[in-house]
């Protein structure tokens, strides 16, 4: 395994990390997710990320219930949550300082840790004064129940109003943000957030490097019965990944891209999960699985990564042709 810093942060992440959404509760309960998290410590892995909107907690409860079973030293891993969606009520939304506050816990308690390494506001509050989230998170760290706190799916602006209120005020800026990154969803991380690296030392916690399975090749023939999307709950993932025409545009991109990773030795799902390690810019790539065969090959992308050369680099962009530019530099 191999480690980087998480943005401008101290902290060392694994270069490949573990998170548990579609798959704990839905396809993975107690035994099998103790038996995943267990593969991936193993291998070197020492990011685990959850949400509060996981299967409404029960993803926090089962990985909690697998860090008590495992008994790995608090020491040696980092275990995220993410508050927002935490019920219907209006208290248990959002970002005010009380929900945030109350998720916090809460996900300390269904998690059984006694704080929280990564904390991210899981999607803007517009109703939220910036400064009262900014306020409320500095507080928890100050408390000693978070480490670092971050964002997912904010926008640059968003994040850079997050990040001067922090200064302004003297209070704690965001450390990393948790983007969607795959070979068909690059906007955001290679052009809208290439001036937040360096002005702020934005660390990244990137999720669906597999495009929630279109870059496994496993949809070519439509949609296998029981897998993710498969299910009733993710009814709308199969609209956008296999029914909409970009959906199809997609697949037939994963189809070449198929015989570029088979020319050098490795799934298609391997070489996009290395293509994502390519980027200086991600700390770490999170992966999803609910079968130990299938997290064993991905974690094998550490090792493509160093296969993935100019060569590689530029046949994988002849198909994809979605490169953004940079913004100008003044």
């Amino acid at each position: 395994m191999e480690y980087q810093r998480l943005g401008k942060s101290g902290l060392h992440l694994s270069r490949l990390s573990f998170g548990s959404w579609v798959t704990f509760s839905f396809q993975v309960d107690d035994n099998p997710a103790a038996e995943l998290m267990a593969k991936a410590y193993d291998a070197g892995v020492n990011f685990f990320d959850n949400a509060e909107v996981y299967a409404a907690g029960k993803s926090e409860e089962i990985m909690g219930r697998a860090l008590g079973s495992l008994g790995w030293t608090r020491d040696s891993y980092c275990v995220s949550s993410k508050v927002y969606w935490g019920g219907d009520k209006p208290t248990q939304r959002g970002l005010s300082r009380k929900h945030i506050h109350d998720a916090c816990h809460a996900a300390m308690k269904r998690l059984r840790v006694d704080y929280l390494d990564l904390y991210f506001c899981h999607r803007p509050d517009v109703e939220t004064p910036i400064e009262e989230t900014v306020r409320a998170m500095h507080d928890l760290i100050q408390q000693g129940k978070v480490l670092y706190w971050g964002t997912s799916e904010w926008n640059a602006q968003q994040i850079t109003e997050a990040y001067s209120v922090a200064r302004q005020f003297g209070l704690t800026p965001p450390t990393m943000e948790q983007p969607e990154y795959n070979m068909f969803n690059r906007e955001k991380v290679e052009r809208e957030f290439h001036p937040l690296y360096d002005l702020v030392g934005l660390g990244t916690t990137i999720w669906s490097p597999l495009a929630s399975g279109v870059l496994t090749g496993k949809y070519r023939d439509g949609v296998p019965q029981g897998s993710r999307i498969d299910l009733e709950e993710y009814a709308w993932l199969k609209e956008r990944l296999i029914d909409s025409p970009e959906g199809q545009a997609n697949i037939e991109k994963a189809r070449q891209l198929e015989k570029i990773a088979d020319g050098a030795g490795m799934s298609l799902a391997r070489m996009a999960v290395a293509w994502c390690m390519k980027n200086p810019n991600v700390s770490t790539v999170i992966l999803g699985a609910s079968k130990v065969s299938q997290l064993e090959e991905n974690l094998k992308a550490v090792d493509d990564a160093a296969k993935l050369d100019d060569s590689m680099m530029n046949a994988i962009e002849e198909v994809l042709r979605n490169k953004p530019e940079l913004p100008p530099r003044f």
